[in-house]
């Protein structure tokens, strides 16, 4: 007999109450086992799944790679056996042509390919030139190191014998030290930047036959961020005066020498980018380090901070929020966090609620899709238009799916967190220069996660800060189209050559471009 026979006959036999808990008790078994099974699912998921809810152009390459490999290796073949002069040379489609051509930047090396005999083969007279065929290649030099030698020399007096006159040895950016700012700004972007742990960089120096421990390139990082540091302080004040910023944070594995094994540290990411609404401030990105992930950190960034913060739903943002004066600060809570939720159980259980929440989630991304790069005002408008009335349909919707299903499921879990930060969720109805998600500052995350994969930890909460000023200021250059490296080597060089702190805003990323740009000879 099954459950619900048995509760049927118990009601029959005049037992209301002891069929009314034992339906009570199955409801809660089945909530349960359904939670579990969602648990179970998205582990093999986050095991053996794809990570990312969608597959990316970068993906799809990936993909690809090994079949374009193997293509170009028989086509290779091909063009050997075609150019044996034994065998005709059969007509075939001509080759794709590369897209582009290479940049006018690069220098050219030209090398003229004449004929041996340049008598002509009919008359025997000397032939002119009428025109050439031009190719070119790339070709790569791999990095080469050179060395500075500065000579000083000493200037005497043959008059008196007395007096010896000796220019000044120029300033170092590491006392004593034989490292350049371009040096510096190598180490630091391979590590940084292209995600190249220091002792892989120690083996690409000695193959050059330089001999450099890790230890010593961890002196120069460490040293480098000494001076970048009021830099960095600049960037982060900058990041933090504007009245709408996106906050996040990562963990990031520190090595915790006391107790001979790694700890957990924090990332807190905080950026502003107002160009899909046309805004006045260029993007910015800024990283700060902490040894926990208690909710004092990001209360203490944000102390003086008032505006819009776009936030997952870490609840110590409410705390924040709760405690500014006058309301000064509002939540814009993430429809891609909440989204996700819904995508993880759908793939668990197929859920047609759960469906039913990402299409329409998907119908208010489509409008995003349409207003992004329009002034805010304008974007205000569309979305009061189109998707106010999706929003309001959809809150009705889940209050009345919530009344459905069992209050103990994951999916009724997931409706109520989605209900809770309703009013953080339609912020952006109200504010065109509200995103719907806080997908801008976690691309700023990822390049942090891949150099911690690669290094597997940082050495210490010092070796964290550091990695945070220079994550900031390359990943805040990369957001305005600056060349990482050409931005660090010269930032270190006007630093060391004493740059004024009261003119730090000049090195600030869009406005070292914008003095680069201006220094540029006129063509």
């Amino acid at each position: 007999m099954s459950i619900d026979l048995a509760i049927d006959k118990l009601a029959k036999d005049g037992l209301a109450a002891l069929a009314k808990s034992v339906a009570e008790e199955r409801d809660r078994y089945i909530a349960e086992i359904d939670k579990l099974r969602s648990f179970v699912a998205q582990l093999q998921r986050a095991k053996f799944g794809a990570k990312s809810e969608k597959l990316g152009p970068d993906q799809l390459q990936l993909a690809l790679e090994e079949m374009e490999q193997s293509a170009a290796a028989v086509e290779a073949a091909q063009d050997q056996a075609e150019a044996e002069p034994a065998k005709p040379r059969a007509a075939r489609k001509p080759r794709t042509p590369i897209r582009g051509a290479l940049p006018s930047h690069l220098p050219r090396v030209h090398v003229t390919v004449e004929p041996e005999d340049k008598t002509c083969p009919c008359c025997g007279g000397e032939m002119h030139a009428m025109g050439e065929d031009v190719t070119e290649q790339l070709d790569v030099i791999p990095a080469q190191f050179q060395v500075i030698a500065i000579h000083r020399p000493k200037l005497a007096c043959r008059c008196c014998g007395e007096a010896v006159v000796q220019a000044p040895a120029p300033e170092r950016p590491i006392t004593g030290g034989m490292a350049t700012e371009g040096t510096l700004a190598h180490v630091l972007i391979s590590k940084y930047c292209d995600h190249l742990p220091l002792y892989r960089q120690a083996l690409i120096y000695a193959r050059q036959g330089i001999p450099l421990d890790r230890s010593t390139l961890a002196d120069w990082v460490g040293r480098s961020c000494w001076w970048l540091t009021p830099l960095h302080q600049r960037l982060v004040a900058t990041v933090l005066a504007a009245d709408k910023i996106f906050a996040d944070d990562t963990p990031i594995p520190v090595l915790d020498p006391g107790a001979g094994k790694t700890k957990t540290g924090r990332f807190w990411a905080y950026g502003h980018d107002d160009r899909p609404w046309q805004g006045p401030r260029p993007p910015a990105v800024v990283y700060l380090y902490s040894d926990n992930r208690k909710g004092e950190h990001p209360a203490e960034h944000l102390a003086g901070f008032k505006g819009v913060i776009q936030v997952d739903g870490y609840a110590c943002y409410n705390t924040i929020a709760r405690n500014a004066r006058d309301k000064s600060i509002i939540l814009a809570y993430c429809w891609a966090h909440a989204r996700r939720k819904f995508f993880d159980l759908h793939k668990a259980t197929d859920s047609p609620i759960a469906a039913g929440v990402l299409r329409r989630v998907a119908a208010l991304y489509a409008i995003e899709a349409d207003i992004r790069g329009r002034p805010a005002e304008d974007r205000k408008a569309e979305r009061q238009s189109r998707s106010r009335p999706l929003v309001l349909d959809m809150k009705a919707w889940l209050m009345e799916r919530l009344g459905e299903i069992s209050g103990k499921s994951k999916l009724a879990e997931h409706i109520r967190y989605v209900l809770g930060h309703w009013d953080g969720l339609c912020v952006f109805l109200d504010d065109g220069r509200v995103e719907m998600d806080t997908n801008t500052i976690e691309r700023g995350m990822r390049p942090q996660k891949l150099t911690a994969k690669n290094a597997l930890f940082a050495g210490s909460d010092g070796g964290a800060r550091s990695w945070a000023i220079v994550a900031s200021l390359i990943e805040s250059a990369k957001l305005n189209g600056v060349e990482p490296f050409a931005y660090l080597k010269d930032v270190l060089l006007r630093l060391v050559a004493g740059h004024p702190i009261s003119r730090l805003d000049e090195l600030l990323p869009w406005n070292w471009k914008a003095l680069a740009a201006a220094a540029q000879p006129s063509r």
